[in-house]
């Protein structure tokens, strides 16, 4: 009986793992201004969204005003790694960007638009 409750659990925890958003997690930031984030990609209702919560420099880490904001919002997967219909930030500029991002291991390839300008990015995964 033993065995098959831990067999029962095991499948549990499987199956909640396999269905776990795959870009959720802590993410470093190209260098934008002189300066790069941390940014912690999790849910937020039916999308994900990624909040700045930690800043650098060329002399560290340093406390930004931005920590705690929101940096990428609205994002809705669409399968394989990709996802579309976001929002997101650039603390530099102040402009927000319609912007969507592909998954491939631990790169993040963001992109945003505003009209005809369009900016890119490439994220890697920090844990």
């Amino acid at each position: 009986m033993k065995s098959l409750l831990t067999a029962a659990a095991l499948s549990v925890i499987a199956a909640t793992t396999a269905f776990a958003e795959p870009a959720v997690g802590v993410w470093k930031t190209q260098v934008d201004d002189g300066a790069y984030a941390h940014v912690n990609m999790a849910p937020c209702g039916g999308s994900l969204c990624g909040v700045i919560s930690r800043t650098f420099n060329n002399t560290g880490e340093y406390k930004s005003a931005n920590i705690g904001k929101k940096l990428v919002w609205d994002m809705k997967s669409s399968g394989g790694g990709k996802y579309k219909n976001g929002q997101i930030w650039q603390p530099s500029t102040g402009k927000i960007y319609k912007s969507k991002m592909t998954l491939s291991g631990n790169t993040l390839k963001v992109s945003g638009c505003v009209g005809p300008i369009c900016k890119k990015q490439t994220w890697t995964r920090v844990k």
